[in-house]
């Protein structure tokens, strides 16, 4: 279906936790944890060093201290692992703090008033809580009680282009709306003892942050906006065990499949060139970086340049795996990125991936400066 109304992504926000933890501490903290199991410890570092991150941040300071006093990797058995309950207070009370830096920025880089804002769309999959971080969210940034609010839940690390997606929806059908998203996800509130290779993947990559848009019809004035075009979402097939998160008495349990990168592989082709509609590959690609195996899959199968997985693979190795909030971080790198270069309208392709497993597909066009005048080539591809 092609869209007679020009959406776009008008303006957008980011935010990390104060506490940064260089790859290699972490890579040493899970090694000291496996004291008894020399060859897992052996097999942890190896894994943590090639998994393209080099930093990535954390709300929980206790990760900052000696090894021996980590409660989350603990080096003793008698030592007090933190209780999903206790996980999900620091939570809720991390969460809102990021998700507010974050809707801010997005606000303000969209320039518009907040009355206007008329749904808001909360994506986490690493906690909640009621009040929730949508009603929180609309007391403190002062928006409308009427607002429309739409949490996504427990969707995983495609949650966050979902959102951008029903987003684009809901203004397809009403012109006049303004969508903001902000994503928040904590996830190494559930690191847990390792004791198995398995674990070790899930546990190589992924940090907190929070990421916001605001999606609605651009203006005359709006620059450097990122139009949304034609997307949809897809169950690949054979997949449904190879990524799972579920809560545990500890913390959520997350099993990531070495098949991932190989499933993606073998099904992406098809299903990007059916979004395409056989027009040619765009130049921009914002893939969700999973992990450096899936960016690498995306790279060989659809025969991109380096230049092009560059924001996926930055964003990996500056802050790792942010789950949903991790493909807003690299559309903001991607824009900030062709504005810093005075570049001309660019077309590109929006990707993320979860449970499922779920490909998050969407079109988009960078636009320097938004014309409602734009050619009738442009508007065809959205």
């Amino acid at each position: 279906m092609r869209s007679s109304t020009d959406i776009a992504i008008l303006g957008m926000g980011t935010a990390l936790p104060a506490h940064s933890v260089a790859q290699s501490d972490i890579a040493d903290l899970i090694a000291s944890s496996l004291q008894d199991r020399p060859d897992l410890a052996r097999f942890a570092k190896k894994v943590f060093k090639s998994c393209g991150v080099e930093r990535r941040y954390t709300c929980e300071p206790n990760y900052l201290g000696p090894l021996e006093d980590c409660r989350y990797l603990p080096l003793r058995e008698e030592m007090d692992v933190p209780s999903t309950e206790e996980r999900m207070r620091t939570y809720q009370r991390e969460a809102l703090p990021l998700g507010l830096e974050a809707a801010e920025q997005a606000l303000n880089d969209a320039g518009i008033s907040r009355e206007k804002v008329s749904h808001m769309i909360t994506v986490s999959c690493t906690g909640q809580f009621q009040p929730g971080l949508d009603i929180m969210l609309i007391r403190l940034l002062g928006l409308s009680p009427r607002v429309n609010r739409l949490p996504l839940i427990f969707q995983g690390c495609a949650a966050g282009l979902k959102a951008i997606q029903m987003a684009r929806d809901v203004v397809q059908g009403d012109p006049s709306a303004h969508v903001l998203i902000v994503c928040v996800e904590l996830c190494t509130l559930h690191f847990q003892p390792v004791k198995e290779r398995e674990a070790l993947f899930a546990a190589s990559f992924f940090g907190d942050g929070a990421s916001a848009c605001v999606i609605g019809c651009p203006e005359a004035w709006h620059q450097h906006v990122l139009k949304l075009g034609y997307g949809y979402s897809v169950l690949l097939p054979d997949s449904t065990e190879d990524m799972t998160w579920e809560v545990g008495d500890i913390g959520f349990d997350l099993y990531l499949s070495p098949r991932i990168p190989k499933l993606l592989a073998a099904h992406l082709e098809e299903e990007l060139r059916l979004l395409l509609h056989e027009d040619q590959l765009p130049e921009l690609w914002a893939i969700h970086p999973g992990g450096r195996g899936i960016v690498d899959a995306v790279q060989d199968v659809m025969r991109l340049s380096d230049e092009q997985t560059h924001y996926s693979r930055e964003v990996l190795r500056t802050a790792g795996n942010l789950s949903s909030v991790t493909i807003m971080f690299v559309l903001n790198a991607m824009r900030m990125d062709m504005k810093n270069r005075n570049e001309a309208s660019t077309e590109g392709i929006a990707m993320a991936f979860g449970p499922g497993l779920t490909a998050e597909l969407m079109r988009f066009s960078y636009v320097p400066a938004y014309s409602s005048s734009l050619s009738e080539q442009d508007h065809v591809l959205l």
